[in-house]
């Protein structure tokens, strides 16, 4: 009874993968039916995917990799459980939070109108504001 239920529930791996593909597919302002077209299956199985109901084989994965226009070891970084693992570097707390802010609809916003911003050190000066604004609210 145990093991048909851990059978439900997704692996939580693959639900890391799949909001990675969510996450990059979204970053590039793509639909999951033109991901899956150009990988020859339904925005349907896009959506298994990333919800972590389905598991994305190797070969599929570097399709989507190359699709999306990232590596493979994207869709791994900060996956759960393995934080021992990577060093324990004191950044991997942080960036699990940068992760969840960035697959939020503020966190999309804001990436995609950053980057259409062309001029260097506009972007520079965006980001000295915010950690300005950043630092005055931490008392």
């Amino acid at each position: 009874m145990d093991t048909k239920d851990n059978k439900k529930r997704p692996n939580p791996t693959d639900i890391h993968v799949g909001s990675r593909i969510r996450l990059r597919r979204n970053m590039l302002s793509m639909s999951q039916e033109k991901l899956g077209e150009h990988l020859g299956i339904t925005f349907q199985q896009i959506q298994k995917y990333e919800k972590g109901t389905n598991r994305v084989g190797a070969s599929r994965l570097q399709a989507i990799a190359s699709t999306l226009g990232v590596p493979v070891a994207f869709f791994f970084e900060d996956v759960p459980g393995q934080e021992g693992l990577a060093g324990g570097f004191a950044e991997d707390a942080g960036a699990s939070s940068a992760v969840e802010f960035c697959t939020s609809a503020e966190g999309l916003q804001l990436n995609r109108a950053f980057i259409k911003i062309a001029d260097i050190k506009v972007r520079r000066k965006i980001i000295e504001l915010v950690k300005t604004l950043s630092s005055e609210d931490v008392v």
